[in-house]
């Protein structure tokens, strides 16, 4: 059971950081540039998957696939245009891990889905996926049936930080951050928090998690302890970690 102090200080945090201002410097900004579903979709996977190190880094390495595409990321993708940037067999670096040959594949497994369902939420729906994990597992097994590079996970069994991070955009509606494009077949009360060790490590010192690595169990570990301080939206608990982190560094 969580101490009462605790889950008022999260409720109190999670009130106070999912605001507009949360968009600022945050790569769910990227989606909120566009008012076409498609658009808004598709940038905010890409976005999702550059979404790691420092955002120093990657928030300009996302903008530079949005000028390259013109704003319109989807129709870039689906004209195969992305091959101008990206090519097979490239070992040239464009983020981190990231070769610009892995991102030629990963474009190219994106481009398939697309033509083929229209976007990652007709391909889930279509496949009656309906809770975060399904939907998670889902969108593993395309990338790794289609030659994603490791630029998607290949499966569910690390806690894919960055699809739930793109899944909490796309599920919870009533959000000034979250889009909520899926609301409508995917229930929010099932979504799975994004860790990282940062996340991680802010539970373990609220007392919230004992595990000390970051995997898709510890993930559902915290998302269900999360869920006894929000019963009906436990990822607004990302937000209130979130709070809970910039606080605490205030105070050191």
């Amino acid at each position: 059971m969580i101490d009462s102090t605790i889950c008022n200080m999260l409720r109190t945090y999670a009130e106070q950081y999912e605001t507009k201002d949360f968009l600022i410097g945050d790569p769910s900004w990227f989606m909120h540039q566009f008012a076409d579903l498609h658009n808004q979709e598709t940038t905010a996977f890409v976005a999702s998957v550059l979404s790691y190190g420092s955002r120093k880094q990657f928030l300009p390495k996302i903008q530079s696939l949005l000028d390259a595409s013109g704003g319109d990321i989807y129709g870039w993708i689906l004209s195969n245009r992305f091959t101008e940037i990206f090519h097979d067999g490239d070992t040239a670096c464009f983020y981190r891990l990231y070769t610009k040959g892995q991102m030629a594949e990963f474009f190219r497994g994106y481009k398939l889905l697309l033509q083929q369902y229209g976007s990652i939420g007709d391909m889930l729906r279509k496949s009656d996926v309906s809770s975060g994990l399904s939907a998670v597992e889902h969108i593993c097994r395309w990338f790794a049936e289609h030659g994603s590079g490791g630029v998607v996970p290949k499966n569910a069994q690390s806690c894919c930080k960055r699809l739930c991070m793109f899944l909490r955009w796309m599920v919870r509606s009533g959000s000034p951050v979250d889009l909520g494009l899926w609301s409508d077949f995917i229930d929010r009360r099932t979504l799975i928090i994004p860790m990282d060790t940062h996340v991680l490590q802010e539970a373990m010192r609220l007392g919230l998690i004992h595990s000390r690595t970051a995997s898709m169990c510890a993930a559902l570990q915290l998302t269900k302890t999360l869920a006894d301080v929000f019963p009906d939206d436990p990822l607004a608990g990302d937000f209130a970690l979130f709070g809970y982190g910039v606080n605490s560094d205030k105070k050191n």
